[in-house]
């Protein structure tokens, strides 16, 4: 015979109770069937509110007239789909509880509070009404069955509320239950008896544990839990994309997986299944040919090391210290003593080894009491300062990693700790049980959701997430979203995931929990936004959608961006962006960015600062990590004055080239920018930083394209109008320069230590002479390159070019995996 439970979602109308009719008919009719009930959906928790309303005087009618309405509803719905249906009967018998029901709440609303023993028999009016529905829908389909009571076979000690079974003596009271194929059984769940043949009930969500009593009691040749889900994850699949469903599970490790949090089975419900060796399969109500998770002595094949990570939340720590721990026998012992008389479970504990300190987790709920509690006992050693003030840390969680193969596997606890440095989560204690199939952190709580992600994402999957959030989503940053777009579908092939959660301009933030749709209507909705950027903002939406490589894109020219980014490292995110202010402010904030990211394990990359799509800075780096050293630098760094150059020398006058330049989006906006070598400045002082040089923008001496007496006033086409006055002072550069076999070109040069931009007229010996339209080349000479420069060129001007190398940059965030 196998035993069946089915849960309140299982049961939340006469649909449902048909569905568990034709699962349970199915299997009664093969091997026979005892099933377990709970309450309808919903019903036990508005038992519960009734009493809350009812102790605190108010008024409780209409919720009370909703049970009714539901419980009633089943029945007369039942009534019509199903001919032969003894509605009636079970009306009556509704009617009768209720009536009760009523009579004890308005006992409770008079003296203000409910006894244990009346909550007992309050909570557990679902489980009954449940199985009476049940029981009339299979006798209408001419079925024997029998409805147990476990009042009457259930042997139970404890709390009225919360108590704990004694199979054995109970197995001995289910001698007169016939468990042939003949007669269904159908037990209300979540119920037993004291040894006063009291009424108790087995804690909340107790219906599990009774199925496993049920089981051990008829020695059943398995425990079916059915429910809402197709098994046992390895990780909340509420909380955690990609969650894998578990095909087999040992009862340890179920066992420990359901202590620390994991929601499918009660902690209690492994006991006796595991005691009497009875197979315990997971199974889904609106799923029922999904296989389900088995959970035996069977070890899975499939999951040889690793089962699940698991967290449990609401957690407090008590740390009890001081000089009167050390070598003082049996202190411990008088802790869980007074925590253990107090009713209060412990959760997780961990000693010092110098035995001055020893701490524990309990639920928050009971903290307050074990302090109260804790005080009282030591009152003495406190007063004598034998034991420091007890210290009570709130607001944590236990995350914990399970799996029988793990203490098979060396660096699993490595691995696991990364993690939870990758999340970026402080750990307050650690424990690992001695049969080494777990290791449990205590973290902070709001991190518990992200750490968990990352963990499972480390463990059971190839993905590399990206959380990326753009800010300016003008001609960079509209390629960018463009390329991230058509690119998701290669990338994904790859095992990576990227994702824009966030877009901002200087007016607007657009924001969505499952990801920006990037191929249409990204723009719409980001005109009718009426949120503002703010780092805050990210960081609350960040914290709320539990995201874990959280990346900032910063595609502006704004210095108010710039100087944001240490706050953003700071706040978690990896900053990106080809934006040259902040590399250029002062050397002390140049310093601090990389501190930064450094401490806070965050990426500060900026690599199209400089070369737009070229590997400049990275290369750079690369030879100075190395032990090079830079003797002379020089370089074409900007693609918009490349093009312009280049078509000086095709005969095109300087007003022209500039006109045809902005038009093709290779200068700004505003041309005033790039034609005044500030920009070139920047880049030549970003590569002087980088190559050990401390430098200041105003150590840059800049030659501008524009002479100073020239009047660079005005909008943008009045200067363009102007430029035609300077035509000729540059046809007479250019012409000069043919003359000796040379072109002009605008160059960033570092040598012994002093930067300079401006206009060169080099020959065709110089490796900048055939660089033009639009390309950058930089030409680096140093010990290890000589005397032949290492040269480094291609496009540097252009949308594409530049978002292409942003787009590299942002993949480079993607963390490493250790193995």
């Amino acid at each position: 015979m196998k035993v069946m439970k089915f849960g309140g979602s299982s049961l939340a109308d006469a649909e449902r109770y048909l569905m568990v009719k034709d699962i349970t008919l199915q299997t009664h009719l093969q091997t026979g069937a005892a099933v377990v009930l709970s309450a309808p959906k919903g019903v036990t928790n508005a038992l519960s509110l009734l009493v809350d309303l009812a102790i605190a005087g108010k008024d409780y009618q209409e919720l009370f007239e909703k049970l009714s309405m539901t419980l009633n509803g089943i029945v007369n719905e039942l009534a019509i789909k199903l001919p032969g249906f003894d509605d009636q009967r079970l009306l009556a018998y509704i009617d009768e509880l209720l009536t009760e029901l009523h009579h004890n709440l308005e006992g409770i609303r008079l003296i203000h509070c409910s006894p244990d023993a009346v909550t007992a028999k309050i909570l557990s009016l679902g489980e009954y009404v449940s199985v009476n529905i049940f029981s009339g829908v299979i006798s209408a389909l001419g079925h024997d069955n029998l409805i147990i009571d476990p009042v009457r076979y259930v042997l139970a000690e404890g709390d009225y509320l919360d108590s704990i079974a004694d199979v054995a003596v109970s197995k001995a009271r289910f001698d007169d239950v016939p468990t042939g194929k003949g007669t269904m059984l159908i037990m209300p769940g979540f119920v037993a008896a004291n040894d006063k043949g009291e009424k108790v009930t087995l804690g909340r969500n107790g219906s599990d544990y009774s199925a496993a009593i049920l089981a051990a009691c008829i020695d059943s040749d398995c425990c079916e839990i059915w429910t809402d889900v197709d098994g046992v994850y390895n990780a909340d699949p509420n909380q955690v994309e990609g969650a894998v469903l578990l095909d087999k599970l040992t009862y340890q490790e179920a066992m420990e997986l359901s202590y620390f949090g994991a929601k499918v089975l009660h902690p209690k419900t492994i006991g006796p299944i595991a005691q009497h060796h009875i197979p315990c399969l997971i199974r889904n109500t609106l799923n029922p040919s999904a296989p389900g998770t088995l959970i035996s002595n069977e070890p899975s094949e499939v999951w040889t090391s690793v089962k699940g990570i698991s967290h449990l939340s609401d957690i407090t720590m008590f740390n009890v210290a001081g000089p009167g721990m050390k070598g003082m026998v049996g202190m411990a012992s008088r802790v869980f003593e007074v925590i253990s008389n107090g009713n209060i479970s412990i959760s997780l504990i961990t000693q010092s080894s110098s035995e001055y300190s020893i701490s524990f987790c309990i639920h928050s709920k009971d903290a307050n009491r074990a302090l109260a509690l804790l005080e009282e006992a030591f009152k003495l050693e406190l007063a004598n300062q034998l034991l420091e003030p007890i210290e009570m840390r709130q607001e944590l969680a236990i995350v914990t990693l399970v799996g029988d193969g793990m203490r098979k596997v060396k660096g699993l606890a490595a691995k696991f700790f990364s993690s939870l440095a990758q999340a970026r989560v402080n750990i307050v204690a650690i424990a690992q049980g001695s049969s080494e199939r777990s290791i449990s952190a205590v973290i902070e709580s709001h991190k518990a959701r992200e750490a968990v992600k990352v963990v499972h994402q480390n463990f059971f999957s190839n993905l590399h997430t990206i959380d990326a959030f753009l800010v300016g989503c003008g001609t960079v940053g509209s390629e960018l979203l463009s390329q991230i777009s058509r690119q998701q579908k290669q990338l994904l092939n790859r095992n990576i995931s990227l994702k824009v959660y966030g877009i901002a301009n200087s007016r607007a933030l657009l924001l969505r929990p499952g990801g920006i749709e990037l191929e249409n209507g990204w723009r719409d909705q980001l005109g009718q936004s009426k949120q503002t950027l703010s780092l805050p903002v990210l960081e609350e939406f960040v914290q709320e959608n539990s995201l874990v490589n959280p990346v900032i894109i910063d595609c502006t020219t704004s210095t108010q961006v710039a100087d944001q980014y240490l706050d953003m490292m700071q706040a978690g995110f990896h900053v990106v962006t080809p934006n040259k202010k902040a590399n250029t402010k002062g050397m002390d904030f140049y310093a601090a960015l990389r501190e930064t990211a450094q401490k806070t394990r965050r990426q500060f990359l900026y690599e199209t600062t400089v070369g737009a799509g070229l590997p400049v800075i990275d290369n750079l780096q690369k030879l100075i990590y190395a032990g090079d050293e830079l003797v002379r630098f020089e370089g074409i760094l900007s693609g918009s004055l490349s093009f312009i150059f280049g078509k000086l020398e095709e005969g095109l006058s300087l007003s022209e080239a500039t006109r045809i330049a902005r038009e093709k989006g290779y200068t700004e906006p505003d041309p005033r920018d790039d034609l005044s070598g500030m920009d070139v400045a920047r880049k030549l002082l970003i590569m002087a930083r980088e190559s050990g040089l401390q430098r200041e923008l105003q150590d840059i001496e800049i030659e501008s394209i524009l002479p100073d007496d020239f009047d660079d006033s005005g909008s943008v086409q009045t200067f363009l109008d102007n430029l035609v006055t300077l035509d000729p002072v540059y046809q007479e550069l250019l012409q000069r320069a043919q003359q000796e076999g040379k072109v002009l070109r605008y160059v960033g040069t570092i040598e012994q230590g002093q930067c300079k931009v401006g206009i060169q007229a080099v020959d065709s010996k110089h490796p900048l002479y055939v660089v033009k339209d639009g390309e950058n080349a930089l030409a680096i000479h140093s010990h290890y390159y000589q005397p032949i420069p290492f040269v480094i060129r291609g496009y540097g001007a252009g949308a594409a070019v530049t978002a292409a190398g942003v787009f590299a940059d942002v993949l480079r965030t993607m963390p490493w995996k250790q193995e």
